[in-house]
C-alpha cells in the first residue's frame, strides 16, 4: 500500500509516497516547492492558492511516475493559522499569515477580559501572540466583513484537505494548537467563545487522527489520474506527525525534538498536564496520535539563522548552511548569549541587527563577525533546550529522569547543534529521521488503513529505514556554567 503525504512548512511544501514494506518505512520525494507569504496593505498573507496548485502539481508528478494506486492522501501544516469559507463553501481571501503584524496587542486585550489562568485551565495551551484565539478575536473585535460573511473555519492543513475532499473535517492534533479547544471536555470551549463573543457556529466538529474522511473530487481525481483515492485527515498537525515518527522504543523515558523553523521539546503523555506550574513555566498541551498529549514548550529554533542567512545573502553573500555551519565551528565559543524566545526575535526587519541589538541590551559585546553569530545562534538553541530538559525533569513529567532525546526534521542534520545539544541537556541525543513530519503523515495513514495496529509498530518501521546516530554529552561542567549564565541572560531583558 502506499500513501501521500502533503507536508507543508512555513518555508517549503513536500510531496512524499511512503509505503510500508518488509518491516521498513520508505519515503520517495515526489515534489518541493517554495512556500512564500505575500505582504499586503493590510498584513501578511498565505499564498493558499499557490500553495495548492503546487500539491496539484505533485499528484500529477506521481502519478506521471508510478502506476500503483494510493491507500491515502493526507495533508499536514503548521499550527493556528485558518481560512474561512463563505455559504458556498468558497474561500473568503488569503488567510492571514502568524507572523503578519496584525495582531499586535491582540492578546493584551483577550487577557484584560479573561484572566490567564482560566484560559490555561481549559485549554493547556501555552500563551503566544499569534494563536488561533487571538487572532479570531482580532477579526470579531474590527468586525471583519470577511467574518461576518463566513460560515466555517478551517485549520491550514484540514483546509487543504478540504479542497481536497470536498469534506470540512477539523482534525484534533491541529486543533489544539488553537488555544479554543477543551482537552477535558473533548471538544471547543464554549465558555471562551462566549465571553470573547467569538463565533462558536464557525466550528466544524473535531475529527480523531487518522479517519478517513472522504475521497478525492472527482474534477481532481480526473486531472490527476488518481480518482477514488481516500482523503484522510490523519496527524494535521506537523509537530504531531513528527512526533509520531520519533524512533523511540516502548518503555523508554524519551524527549523530542522536532527540529526546524520553531523547535518544539517535550515529552509524550497519555493525558493533558495542566496546573499552574507548567502554565509558570510556559509548557502547553497539544494532542497527539493514538489519544495521546504532546507536552512541550514551542521555542523559536532555526528561523533566527534562516533570516540572518536571509539578510546576508539581501547583502550579497548566499551562504550554504553546512557552510555557516562550519563558519560556526571555527569561531571562539561562548562570545555571548541570547534568548531565542524573546520578542526582538519573532519578526525584525533584519535579524543581524537584532541579534547584536539584543547582546548590546544585556550588556554583552555582539560577535564581531558572521561565523561568531551563527555560533551564538547555536550555542543560546541548545542552552535553551537545556534549560527545558531541566525543567521537564524538576516538574516530574515523566516517572523519572529524562534517558535520551530524539530529535527529527531539518534540525537534526546540524551536527553542531546536535553535539552542542547534547552538551547542554547532558544526556544523549540521537538524530533522524530528517523527513519526520512526512513519516509521521504516512503513519497516521497506515494506521486509518489498517496496516498497522499502533503507533509503536510504526515507530518500529522508522528504526529500521534509518541509520540513527548517537551524540553523547561533553564538556559538562562548561556547559553547565553555561546554562546557569543563560537562566540570567533570560531574565535580563
Amino acid at each position: 500500500m502506499r500513501y501521500l503525504a502533503c507536508d507543508l512548512g512555513a518555508e517549503s511544501g513536500r510531496i512524499v509516497a511512503g509505503s510500508l514494506g518488509k518491516g521498513r518505512l520508505n519515503l520517495e520525494l515526489v515534489h518541493r516547492f517554495s512556500n512564500q507569504p505575500v505582504w499586503l496593505p493590510g498584513g501578511l498573507r498565505w499564498d493558499t492558492l499557490g500553495i495548492f496548485r503546487e500539491i496539484v502539481s505533485g499528484l500529477v508528478r506521481y502519478r506521471q511516475a508510478h502506476r500503483t494506486e494510493l491507500a491515502g492522501i493526507s495533508c499536514d501544516s503548521w499550527g493556528v493559522d485558518f481560512g474561512l469559507l463563505d455559504k458556498r463553501s468558497q474561500l473568503v481571501g488569503n488567510p492571514n499569515h502568524y507572523r503578519s503584524r496584525r495582531f499586535e496587542g491582540a492578546m493584551e486585550k483577550v487577557l484584560a477580559i479573561l484572566p490567564a489562568g482560566e484560559i490555561y485551565r481549559r485549554t493547556g495551551i501555552q500563551f503566544l501572540p499569534f494563536n488561533t484565539i487571538y487572532q479570531l478575536y482580532t477579526l470579531a473585535s474590527e468586525c471583519d466583513p470577511a467574518l461576518e460573511i463566513s460560515r466555517k473555519l478551517l485549520m491550514t492543513a484540514d483546509l487543504v484537505n478540504f479542497f481536497l475532499s470536498g469534506e470540512a473535517a477539523q482534525e484534533f492534533t491541529l486543533a489544539t494548537t488553537s488555544q479554543l479547544y477543551d482537552p477535558n471536555r473533548r471538544g471547543w470551549a464554549a465558555g471562551l467563545f462566549r465571553k470573547l463573543d467569538l463565533p462558536l457556529k464557525l466550528m466544524p466538529a473535531v475529527t480523531p487522527p487518522a479517519t478517513v474522511i472522504g475521497k478525492l473530487r472527482s474534477r481532481i481525481g480526473s486531472e490527476t489520474g488518481l480518482a477514488g483515492t481516500p482523503v484522510i485527515a490523519g496527524a494535521s498537525h506537523d509537530t504531531a506527525a513528527a512526533v509520531a515518527a520519533c524512533p523511540a522504543r516502548p518503555g523508554e523515558r524519551f524527549a523530542y525534538l522536532s527540529s526546524g523553523t520553531w523547535s518544539l521539546l517535550g515529552v509524550e503523555l497519555e493525558r493533558p498536564l495542566i496546573n499552574e506550574t507548567v502554565r509558570a513555566e510556559g509548557f502547553t498541551n497539544e494532542g497527539g496520535l493514538g489519544g495521546t498529549y504532546r507536552f512541550l514548550h514551542n521555542i523559536t529554533g532555526l528561523w533566527i539563522l534562516q533570516e540572518c542567512r536571509r539578510a546576508w545573502q539581501h547583502e550579497g553573500r548566499l551562504y550554504e548552511y553546512p557552510e555557516l555551519t562550519a563558519l560556526a565551528a571555527g569561531a571562539r565559543p561562548f562570545q555571548a548569549l541570547i534568548n531565542p524566545d524573546h520578542p526582538d526575535f519573532l519578526a525584525p526587519e533584519k535579524m543581524p541587527e537584532a541579534v547584536a541589538g539584543f547582546c548590546r541590551k544585556t550588556g554583552q559585546r555582539p560577535p564581531p563577525d558572521r561565523g561568531g553569530m551563527v555560533r551564538v545562534i547555536l550555542e543560546s538553541l541548545a542552552l535553551r533546550y537545556g534549560q527545558f530538559v531541566r525543567t521537564l525533569n524538576r516538574l516530574g513529567a515523566l516517572a523519572g529522569p529524562l534517558e535520551v532525546l530524539y530529535v527529527v526534521g531539518g534540525g537534526s542534520q546540524n551536527e553542531l547543534l546536535n553535539q552542542f545539544t547534547a552538551n547542554a541537556t547532558g544526556i544523549p541525543v540521537v538524530t533522524g529521521p530528517v523527513e519526520a513530519t512526512a513519516a509521521g503523515n504516512i503513519l497516521a495513514q497506515a494506521l486509518a488503513a489498517g496496516e498497522i495496529a499502533s503507533i509503536w509498530e510504526g515507530r518500529a518501521t522508522v528504526r529500521a529505514a534509518h541509520d540513527l546516530k548517537t551524540y553523547r554529552p561533553d564538556g559538562r561542567e562548561r556547559w553547565t556554567e553555561m546554562l546557569n549564565q543563560m537562566e540570567k541572560v533570560c531574565s535580563m531583558a
